[in-house]
């Protein structure tokens, strides 16, 4: 269930925060986050996999996924202790994650333009 997945006070904030640029929002957010997935995948050193995880826990702290948020937070903290291995799982992890969100929003700016 997707609830887990996202915390809709957040949601329900950002629907009245935004109004009609909540479409636009959500687009936003969909594109910067495939972006931010293949930097964490790309990522040949710790500072970007830090930089990376860290813009990509901040948009997703605002979007509401909190779980994604805080799995972004672990691996910014894991890339700040090299050497860095077994940080492949938790990347996975997050791009497991980033797909029940990206599901999710998907959903939601389907309904949106529909509406």
């Amino acid at each position: 269930m997707t609830d887990m997945h996202i915390d809709h006070r957040v949601l329900n904030d950002l629907r009245e925060v935004m109004e009609d640029g909540y479409l636009k929002l959500v687009e936003t957010f969909l594109e910067d986050s495939e972006r931010r997935v293949g930097q964490l995948q790309a990522a040949k050193s710790a500072p970007e996999l830090r930089a990376a995880a860290h813009s990509f826990k901040g948009s997703s702290s605002n979007m509401g996924a909190m779980v994604l948020a805080s799995l972004c937070q672990q691996l910014e903290e894991r890339a700040q202790r090299p050497p860095l291995y077994g940080i492949e799982d938790l990347i996975s992890r997050i791009d497991l994650e980033y797909k029940e969100v990206e599901r999710f929003y998907r959903a939601e700016k389907a309904r949106i333009s529909a509406g």
